[in-house]
C-alpha cells in the first residue's frame, strides 16, 4: 500500500502576520524615511499599523475572523487613551489654530490612532502564546539587524542606512545618524537619535534574553537567541545614552524581583564579562558612561533639560485640562521641552498625560496577572519580562521627549498590545484548566506577584 503524501499545513495571515510586518517595517526602514505621494510625511510602518487598526474594526464586526472578543484592562486603557486624545484635538481645534499647528495635530491625531490600532490588533488579533512568541521573536531579530548597522556607524564610521534607497521613498532631512559625545561617536542607527536608538535596545534586550533562558530550559538551541542578546546590548552601549543606562537600570529592578536566585547569579556573571568585553573592544567607552553619572550636577545637558520649568508651567496653567493640542508644541516655533511628561501635560492636559501614564501601567499590570495567573514557567516568565519592558518608556519620558519620536513609540505600543495578548491567553488558559477544583481567582500578596513558579504564598478565595 503506497504511502500517503503529507503536504505541510499552510497557515493563514492573521494579526501576528501584520504586527511582525510592522515590527520589520519599524526598525529596518530608517525612521526619516517616508512615502513620496503620501501626504503627512507618512511612514511605511505608520501605514502598516493604519491598515492594522482598520482591519481590527473590520473584523470585530464579524464572529469568524478569529478576533478576540471580550474584556480586557488593556484594551480598556488604550480605548481610554483615544478617547482623551479625540478630545483634546476637539477641544484644540473649536477655536483658531495657526495653519502649520492645525496640520501637526492632524498628523498627531493620525499617528496616534494608527499606534493605538496596532496595539489593538495585538492585543486581540494575536492569539495563543505561540503566535505572540512569534512576534516578539521578530522584534529581537529586526532589533538584532539594527544593532548592527549601529556597530557599522560606531566603529567605523560606515552609515549603512545611506545605502537604504527604497523605491517610492524619501528621506525627510538629510540629517546624519552619527553624532559625538566625549570624542566617541554616538550612534541612531535607524532611529530618529542616539538616545532613541539605545532606549530601544533597553526595552527590547529583556525579550532577548527572555528566549535565551526559556530556549535553554526547554533543550532548544539558545546560541541565537544570546547572539541577539549581545547585539542588542552593544547597540546600547554604542548610543552612548544616559537614558538607555536608566532604563535598563529600571528593567534590572524589575527582573531581580521576580528571578529566581540562580538566575540573578547568572545575569550577573554575564554582565560582568559583558563589561569587561566592551572594555577590552572600546577603551574608554565605559568611563564615558561614568562620566554622564559622576558630572550629572554639572551636564549642560541637564541643565537645558530644566531651565523651562517656569514656560511650561505658564503654557499648562492655559489649557489645564485637555492642553492645547497634540502635536502643536514644536521647535523652533516653540520652547523645546526635553521631558515628555511636561510636554504632554502641555499638549494633552492633566487629563492626556494621566491617559498616557495609565495605559503604561495598565500594560505592566497585565504582564505581572499574566504571570499569576499561569502555571506554565515561559508565560509566567514572559509576563514579567514585558512588565519590565513598560518600565522603560516610564523613565524614559522624564529625560527626553520619548512620543516624538516614531520608532521608540510604536514599539511601545506594540509591546502594550502584547501585555494585553498575554494576559488574554492566560485567562482563557486558566479558565480551562483552573489550579484547584472549584477555584476560579486567587489573591496573591503583592510582594509574591514577582516571585518564580516555586512560590506557594497564595490565598484562595472560593
Amino acid at each position: 500500500m503506497a504511502a500517503k503524501l503529507t503536504l505541510p499545513v499552510r497557515r493563514r495571515a492573521d494579526g501576528a502576520t501584520l504586527a511582525s510586518l510592522f515590527a520589520v517595517a519599524l526598525l529596518i526602514v530608517p525612521a526619516r524615511m517616508v512615502f513620496r505621494a503620501l501626504p503627512l510625511s507618512i511612514t511605511p510602518a505608520s501605514l502598516i499599523a493604519l491598515a492594522a487598526a482598520l482591519l481590527w474594526l473590520c473584523a470585530h464586526l464579524t464572529l469568524t475572523l478569529g478576533m478576540a472578543k471580550g474584556r480586557n484592562p488593556v484594551r480598556t486603557a488604550l480605548f481610554v487613551y483615544l478617547t482623551a486624545i479625540v478630545a483634546t484635538y476637539g477641544y484644540a481645534t473649536y477655536g483658531y489654530m495657526p495653519s502649520d499647528e492645525l496640520n501637526l495635530a492632524d498628523h498627531a491625531l493620525i499617528l496616534l490612532v494608527a499606534n493605538a490600532g496596532l496595539a489593538l490588533m495585538m492585543c486581540d488579533g494575536v492569539r495563543g502564546a505561540a503566535r505572540l512568541d512569534f512576534v516578539l521573536q521578530a522584534v529581537v531579530v529586526a532589533a538584532s539587524v539594527i544593532a548592527v548597522i549601529g556597530a557599522f556607524q560606531f566603529l567605523f564610521d560606515l552609515d549603512l542606512t545611506q545605502y537604504m534607497q527604497i523605491p517610492g521613498l524619501r528621506y525627510t532631512s538629510e540629517d546624519g545618524f552619527i553624532t559625538e559625545r566625549s570624542d566617541f561617536r554616538r550612534v541612531a542607527a535607524t532611529t530618529g537619535h542616539p538616545i532613541e536608538f539605545g532606549v530601544v535596545c533597553a526595552m527590547l534586550l529583556p525579550i532577548a534574553v527572555h528566549y535565551g533562558f526559556q530556549a535553554g530550559e526547554r533543550a532548544e538551541p539558545a546560541l541565537r537567541w544570546w547572539v541577539c542578546s549581545g547585539l542588542i546590548g552593544m547597540g546600547l552601549m554604542f548610543s552612548v545614552s544616559r537614558s538607555a543606562v536608566l532604563g535598563l537600570a529600571g528593567v534590572g529592578v524589575v527582573l531581580f524581583l521576580g528571578w529566581p536566585a540562580r538566575r540573578r547569579l547568572h545575569a550577573m556573571g554575564v554582565v560582568l564579562v559583558f563589561l569587561i568585553l566592551m572594555r577590552i573592544m572600546v577603551p574608554g567607552l565605559l568611563g564615558t558612561f561614568y562620566g554622564l553619572f559622576a558630572n550629572f550636577g554639572n551636564d549642560d545637558s541637564i541643565r537645558y533639560r530644566t531651565h523651562d520649568y517656569e514656560v511650561a508651567a505658564h503654557e499648562i496653567a492655559k489649557h489645564l485640562w485637555l492642553g492645547r493640542g497634540a502635536g502643536t508644541w514644536y521647535a523652533p516655533k516653540h520652547q523645546v521641552f526635553d521631558n515628555q511628561y511636561i510636554l504632554s501635560t502641555v499638549e494633552t492636559g492633566l487629563i492626556g498625560i494621566g491617559a498616557i501614564v495609565g495605559m503604561f501601567a495598565c500594560a505592566i499590570y497585565a504582564g505581572l496577572r499574566a504571570r499569576h495567573l499561569s502555571s506554565d514557567p515561559g508565560t509566567r516568565d514572559l509576563g514579567l519580562t514585558l512588565a519590565a519592558c513598560m518600565v522603560v518608556p516610564l523613565i524614559g519620558a522624564a529625560t527626553f521627549d520619548l512620543l516624538s519620536f516614531a520608532t521608540v513609540t510604536g514599539l511601545a505600543f506594540l509591546l502594550i498590545g502584547a501585555a494585553g495578548s498575554l494576559l488574554r491567553s492566560a485567562t482563557e488558559t486558566a479558565a480551562l484548566h483552573p489550579r484547584d477544583t472549584g477555584t476560579f481567582w486567587r489573591v496573591r500578596a503583592p510582594k509574591d506577584l514577582f516571585r518564580g513558579s516555586g512560590g506557594r504564598s497564595d490565598q484562595v478565595v472560593s
